[in-house]
C-alpha cells in the first residue's frame, strides 16, 4: 500500500525524481547500498550532536549571523552542507531516539514531550543502535556528552516506585526519589553497544545533576541546588531546583565534555581498531553558560557567546584529530537535535535570526523547530566546500554508516533509516533518495514532505510558538500545504488549491504512522 500511494505522488510530480518507478530499488535508490567501492579501511566516525543550534547560527550558512563560529565553518568549508536537513523531531529525547536507533520516536512509548532526569530508558534493549552496528563491526565505540534517553535507576526500596520529576513538578529540598545512586543503572549506553560512556543524564536544566561514567555515578547527588530563574538571573539563565553532585559546577559542564572527548580520541590513537565518538553537547541549550573568556565575544547575547562554547568544542575535536594525523581517516558529522529556541523578542534585541528565516523556533511543527544545520567532513571522500539540497534526516545515520561500510543493516533494524552517503559523495545527486519524511512536534503533530510539498494535518505550532493549536473557523482551512521549493518560510497555503496532493499525503502520513 506504502509504495501504491507513494507512486501516486511520484506520478503527480511531487519528488525531484524524472517518471514514475514501483520501489525504491527500480528508482536506483536502495537504502543500504554504497556508491564508492574503492573505500576499504573503515573511517572513524565521530557525529557531534549540538543542543538547540539552528541553521542560522552559523556564520558559514547565514551571511547575517551574529555569530562567528569558524570551527562550525571549517567543516562547511571542507566538506558538505546539506540546505535540506532535519531532526526528526522538534525536541531533544525524541531526535536522539531517532539518531541512534534510525527509528522515529513516535513508533517508541513516547508519543510526545521528552523523558526527564528519572525517566527509565527509552531504546528498546534489543534494539539495533549505531553504537551496537559499529560495534559488531570491529569499532570501539564512545560517547560523551548528554545522554537525555533514560535511566533505569536503581530504587532503595524496591516495594516503591522511583520519584518522577517533570517540568511541572517542584523539588524541594529533602524531597526522596527512591533512588540508590550508589548502585550502576541499566539501559543506558553501556547497555546498548557503547564501550565507554561520560554523560550527564537529560538537559542541563533537569536534574538529578551529576556526571555517570560507565552507568555508574562519579559521586553521589548529596548537595541540593535552589535553581536558577531567567527573572532573577537573565534570559537563558535557568536550571530547575533538584539533587547534585558536590563537585558538579553548571559552568564547566562544556569545558569537562570537550576534555573528556578529545581524551576519548588521544587514548585511541594508536589503536589499529577505528573508533566511533557520539559528543551530544549540552549547548547552547538552557542553562546559558559560556565560560568567562567567551562572555560578550558575539553580537548575539549570552546565547551567542553559548554557540561559541559549542563552536569552541567542534574546534577541540578537529585540532585533536589534526595533532594526531587522523584527519584523514575520520569522518565528522555535526547536526542539531532541533531548532533553536529563539523568541522574537530575541530576535528584535539582538538582530540574530538562529533559525534564520524558517518559520517558527524548537518545537515547533513549523520548518524553524527541525530544519537544522547539517555538515560533514571527509578528506579526500567528501568534496570540499559542497552543497546538497537532497532532504535528510537525523534517523538515516544508521543506514549511512552502513552504506559507507557496505554492510547490511540487520533485519528489522533502522525501519525508517535512508543510506545518505550517495549524496556525500555526490552532491549534484538528483535523485530523491528519501520516498517520504515525516516531522513530529513537542505536542505531537505531523507533517509530512515528500519532494517538495509538506503537509500538516493540523493548524497551530504544536509546540512553543502562539498559538500552539488552531480549530478552523467555518470556511477556514483545515490544514496546511506548502511549497517548500518556492516557499520555505511557509507563508502561503496551498490546501485548497492542491486537493489531490493532500489527498494522497494525507493517505501517506496515515499509513506510514
Amino acid at each position: 500500500m506504502k509504495t501504491i500511494i507513494s507512486n501516486i505522488i511520484l506520478c503527480l510530480g511531487i519528488t525531484a525524481m524524472q517518471g514514475c518507478t514501483s520501489s525504491d530499488e527500480e528508482a536506483g535508490v536502495a537504502k543500504t547500498s554504497h556508491t564508492d567501492k574503492s573505500q576499504s579501511k573503515q573511517p572513524n566516525i565521530v557525529v557531534i550532536l549540538a543542543d538547540d543550534l539552528g541553521y542560522g547560527d552559523l556564520s558559514s550558512l547565514n551571511s547575517a549571523s551574529k555569530i562567528q563560529t569558524p570551527s562550525l565553518d571549517r567543516i562547511a568549508n571542507e566538506g558538505i552542507h546539506f540546505t535540506d536537513a532535519h531532526s526528526n523531531s522538534a525536541v531533544c529525547t525524541p531526535t536522539r531516539y531517532g539518531l541512534l536507533t534510525g527509528r522515529y520516536a513516535f513508533r517508541s512509548r513516547l508519543k510526545k514531550g521528552v523523558t526527564w532526569g528519572y525517566s527509565p530508558a527509552l531504546i528498546e534493549e534489543d534494539r539495533t543502535t549505531v553504537a551496537s552496528f559499529l560495534k559488531q563491526q570491529g569499532y570501539y565505540t564512545g560517547i560523551v556528552g548528554k545522554w537525555h534517553l533514560g535511566l533505569n535507576w536503581q530504587a532503595k526500596d524496591a516495594t516503591k516506585p522511583i520519584k518522577q520529576i517533570t517540568w511541572k513538578d517542584e523539588f524541594p529540598k529533602g524531597l526522596d526519589t527512591n533512588v540508590d545512586f550508589s548502585q550502576a543503572v541499566t539501559g543506558g549506553p553501556n547497555d546498548l553497544g557503547f564501550d565507554y560512556s561520560y554523560i550527564i543524564p537529560a538537559s542541563l536544566d533537569m536534574s538529578p545533576y551529576g556526571y555517570l561514567e560507565n552507568q555508574k555515578m562519579v559521586e553521589l547527588p548529596t548537595v541540593y541546588t535552589d535553581g536558577k530563574s531567567e527573572d532573577k538571573d537573565g534570559r537563558g539563565v535557568f536550571w530547575r531546583a533538584g539533587e547534585v553532585q558536590p563537585n558538579f559546577d553548571f559552568y564547566q559542564v562544556m569545558p569537562e565534555f570537550t576534555t573528556k572527548a578529545v581524551d576519548f580520541i588521544k587514548q585511541r590513537k594508536d589503536e589499529q581498531q577505528p573508533f566511533f565518538l557520539y559528543f551530544p553537547l549540552s549547548a547552547p541549550h538552557t542553562p546559558w553558560l559560556p565560560t568567562k573568556d567567551l562572555e560578550g565575544k558575539s553580537q548575539a547575547g549570552r546565547y551567542g557567546d553559548f554557540v561559541l562554547q559549542a563552536d569552541r568544542a567542534v574546534g577541540a575535536i578537529l585540532n585533536v584529530l589534526d595533532d594526531l594525523d587522523l584527519a584523514n581517516d575520520t569522518l565528522v558529522i555535526v547536526t542539531s537535535d532541533n531548532g533553536s529556541h529563539w523568541l522574537d523578542s530575541d530576535k528584535a534585541e539582538t538582530g540574530h535570526f538562529a533559525n534564520a528565516n524558517f518559520k517558527g523556533q524548537k518545537a515547533d511543527i513549523y520548518e524553524g523547530g527541525h530544519r537544522v544545520p547539517f555538515i560533514a567532513r571527509w578528506p579526500g571522500k567528501i568534496n570540499k566546500g559542497s552543497q546538497s539540497d537532497q532532504v535528510i534526516i537525523t534517523t538515516d545515520l544508521l543506514a549511512t554508516v552502513a552504506g559507507i561500510l557496505d554492510t547490511p543493516l540487520p533485519e528489522g533494524a533502522g525501519e525508517d533509516s535512508y543510506n545518505m552517503w550517495p549524496a556525500f559523495f555526490d552532491p549534484a545527486l538528483q535523485q530523491s533518495i528519501h520516498d517520504y519524511s515525516i516531522h513530529h512536534s513537542l505536542e505531537g503533530f505531523f507533517a509530512i514532505r515528500q519532494g517538495k510539498w509538506k503537509y500538516t494535518p493540523h493548524l497551530g505550532s504544536g509546540g512553543f510558538t502562539a498559538p500552539k493549536s488552531i480549530t478552523p473557523q467555518y470556511g477556514q482551512e483545515s490544514a496546511t500545504l506548502y511549497d517548500m521549493e518556492s516557499d520555505p518560510e511557509e507563508t502561503t497555503n496551498l490546501y485548497r488549491k492542491h486537493p489531490e496532493v493532500v489527498k494522497a499525503l494525507s493517505l501517506l502520513l496515515d499509513e506510514a504512522k
